[in-house]
Formats: C-alpha cells, sequence, structure tokens
C-alpha cells in the first residue's frame, strides 16, 4: 500500500503561508490540507477560495479542501476554479448527498465524503461510484492540535473492509484518509488500521526545524520511517 502524507495548513504560519507550503512539499509531503471552516456547521471560522487561489501558485502537489461548511454546493465550484484537486465534505451538511458528490466531479475534482467520530459509515454505502476519498474524523472538527480519539481505529477498519470489498468487485480504487491527532508515534498504528492517507497539522507546522533544509525535512523522514514498518 502507498501512503500519502497531507500537512493541514491550519497550523501553519498564516504570516507567510506560501512559503510555508512550498517548503513542506520540498520536505516530501505529498498533499497539502487546505480546512474550510464556516463558524456554522463547526465553531470556528478559518479560510476560503481566495487563500486556495493564492497558494496554487506555490506547489504543484494536489490541494485536498475540507468543507466544514453548511450548505455545501455554493461554495464547491469557486473553489474547483480556485484550484483545488479534491474536494470533500460531511454529509450531514449536505441536502442530497449524491448530487453534492456529482457536482464535485463534474466541477473537474475528486469528490470525498467526511465522517465525524460520531457518524455511521452507511452514508457511503450508495454512492460508492462516485467516491475518490473517504475521510475519517479521528477527533471532532472545528480545531487543530486535539489527541486521536482511540475508538477511530475500529471505524477505520470498517471502512477500509467497504472499500476492499467495492474494489474487489469493480476494479476501483477508493482512498481512506484520517485527520485528527496523527503523529510519528500512533501514525503506524493508524496504517495498520487501513488508513493509507494522513492528515497531519501541529505534528508537522509545530516541529519544524530552522537547521533542516526545507524546515520540515525531519518530521517528515520520521513520519515516513514510522509508515516503513508497516
Amino acid at each position: 500500500m502507498s501512503f500519502r502524507i497531507a500537512p493541514s495548513i491550519l497550523s501553519a504560519n498564516f504570516a507567510k503561508l506560501g512559503e510555508e507550503v512550498a517548503n513542506v512539499i520540498a520536505s516530501g509531503a505529498d498533499w497539502v490540507h487546505f480546512d474550510v471552516m464556516d463558524n456554522h456547521y463547526v465553531p470556528n471560522l478559518t479560510i476560503g477560495p481566495l487563500v486556495c487561489e493564492a497558494i496554487r501558485p506555490c506547489t504543484t502537489a494536489p490541494i485536498d479542501v475540507h468543507l466544514m461548511v453548511k450548505p455545501v454546493d455554493r461554495i464547491v465550484p469557486d473553489f474547483a476554479k480556485a484550484g483545488a484537486n479534491i474536494i470533500t465534505f460531511h454529509p450531514e451538511a449536505s441536502d442530497h448527498v449524491d448530487r453534492t458528490l456529482g457536482l464535485i466531479r463534474d466541477s473537474g475534482c475528486q469528490a470525498g465524503l467526511v465522517f465525524n467520530p460520531a457518524t455511521p459509515l452507511n452514508w457511503m454505502d450508495h454512492v460508492m461510484d462516485k467516491l475518490d476519498v473517504v475521510l475519517l474524523m479521528s477527533v471532532n472538527p472545528g480545531f487543530g492540535g486535539q489527541s486521536f480519539i482511540p475508538g477511530t481505529l475500529d471505524k477505520l477498519r470498517e471502512a477500509r473492509a467497504k472499500i476492499d470489498a467495492y474494489t474487489a468487485r469493480t476494479g476501483r480504487q477508493i482512498l481512506l484518509e484520517i485527520d485528527g491527532g496523527v503523529k510519528v508515534d500512533n501514525i503506524a498504528e493508524i496504517a495498520r488500521a487501513g488508513a493509507d492517507t494522513f492528515v497531519a497539522g501541529s505534528a508537522v507546522f509545530g516541529a519544524g526545524k530552522d537547521s533542516d533544509p526545507q524546515r520540515y525535512n525531519s518530521v517528515l523522514a520520521n513520519l515516513r520511517a514510522a509508515l516503513a514498518g508497516v
């Protein structure tokens, strides 16, 4: 299984965001995770399409936009136009989940569903053909720096079984992403439970070293080393 590391820019230094994005990708990250919060669906307010458009020239890496907003459909085309590659959303935030997934794909992006810790996985059962990514939250969304919820490991195994059964039946791959409390000392256990894509915010941007050529080389290398043992 190949693994992807997607640092969340929610934990980056916003005073020099373009430089942070360029450095973390040069340090070995695969995706840029972009957290969008509306102070409505979640109790925080972050960034929108204009910031996505601003960082798009700073990297060729995929921009993974996680929409924690309600309603969803209005903002999807704006992020697609701003340069997003992947757009995921919470099923509770859409009146018509199948339609929203179709809108994302019709806008030229890969599409995915996000499951909060207490959200059941059966939302995905009838839309597997439109899913490119399934993202499990291992914290309650809204703020960075929270601790990993251990019960997410069983949920990961359940999601992995659903995805593997679908892939065996159709030949189509769906990525399984995890977000919340991921760090060097638990990433291997999370991978063994079935995740192949890992969002890490404070664990990456909070561990930068001025002595590293691109500031984040050491922490990305440590995360890769932990995954190498899986």
